[in-house]
């Protein structure tokens, strides 16, 4: 009886004691997720936080394996960042592609150093010593800072972080149609094509009714000016072709006018060669006669006179026929000068 009561009595102590050192260790595990991370996490919301004071930026994905090994020593930077004065951040490219672009990171992890807006880029290791001397010795004065449009707050970024943020958003869409609905990928590629073409035709026309409603009036004048403008030209050039027309068509009758001139010089010295000939033609058969009637009388017989003066006349009559037809071709020749006085040509 006694051995059977102190059984569930020792029962009852081992469990009274498990209880008891179960509450005693409950405590320490819940004191340990407790400890507040000092790295502070950034988004697109807070990131101007880093335009003012000092601070270290590390970008990192969930799935790097170098990022992973860095946590610790990133952690311990951060527990002594009052002592150093400096803050220090972490951006998980995963969830904040915008700021991935406009820092432009393109490997991981990627550290940045940024004094009141001036940022630079650490391509140390990311080890505590290392990140501790980079602040205590002021080593980041010897980097050249990202300025102009390379700086993560000028306006070339921010278009690339409206970027890249963009993407972020098809591809968490894409995993959305491809893993949680179960659409193949081609079909996923289809519906974000066909998006595409959507938006860029609906934006196509809305650029269309925002210049019919604003710019109208503008480029009626300018087309107006554009016509008037035009028609000057076309005019000009239609002058411009008359003037000179009428300069080709002076000059021929210049060139007419002096090629007759020089015909008709030429015709008239013919028509006086051709007199002077006739003229010398005209005296040769006087002085013949002469010369056979002085012939004829010394002669003293009429008859021998007559006998001798005929075949003379046969003689000389041979040669008239060509004078005929010289003193018609020059009476052809006066003719036309006539005619070419009394009716010039143009």
């Amino acid at each position: 009886m006694a051995g059977g009561r102190r059984g569930p009595l020792l029962t009852a102590l081992l469990a009274a004691w498990l209880i008891a050192a179960t509450s005693e260790a409950d405590p320490e595990q819940a004191a340990l997720p407790e400890e507040r991370s000092l790295v502070l996490p950034m988004t697109a919301s807070n990131w101007t936080l880093v335009m003012e004071g000092e601070w270290m930026l590390k970008f990192y994905a969930p799935w790097c394996p170098s990022c992973q090994q860095t946590d610790s020593e990133w952690e311990t930077f951060a527990k002594n960042g009052e002592i150093l004065h400096i803050n220090v951040g972490k951006v998980d490219v995963i969830q904040e592609p915008g700021l991935s672009g406009r820092f432009f990171v393109t490997t991981l992890p990627a550290f940045f150093h940024a004094k009141d807006g001036i940022f630079r880029r650490y391509r140390g290791p990311g080890i505590y010593e290392d990140l501790q001397n980079y602040i205590l010795e002021k080593k980041w004065q010897s980097v050249e800072p990202l300025t102009g449009w390379k700086s993560p707050a000028s306006l070339a970024m921010s278009g690339m972080a409206g970027l890249f943020s963009m993407s972020g958003k098809i591809w968490h869409l894409h995993n959305y149609f491809t893993v949680t609905l179960g659409i193949p990928a081609w079909c996923s590629y289809a519906i974000f094509i066909i998006a595409t073409l959507i938006f860029g035709l609906l934006m196509g026309l809305v650029l269309v009714l925002i210049s019919e409603c604003f710019y109208m009036p503008f480029p009626r004048r300018l087309s107006e000016s554009s016509e008037q403008s035009r028609r000057s030209e076309e005019a000009h050039r239609a002058e411009l072709l008359q003037d000179a027309e009428e300069e080709k068509d002076d000059s021929n009758e210049e060139e007419n006018k002096d090629s007759l001139g020089d015909d008709e010089e030429e015709k008239e010295d013919l028509g006086d060669e051709d007199e002077a000939e006739e003229e010398e033609e005209e005296d040769s058969p006087t002085t013949g006669v002469d010369e056979e009637q002085s012939d004829t009388q010394d002669q003293g017989s009429p008859r021998e006179a007559q006998e001798e003066v005929e075949p003379d006349e046969t003689k000389e009559d041979i040669p008239e026929q060509p004078r005929s037809t010289d003193t018609e071709l020059a009476e052809d020749t006066l003719r036309q000068r006539k005619s070419q006085h009394a009716n010039p040509g143009p």
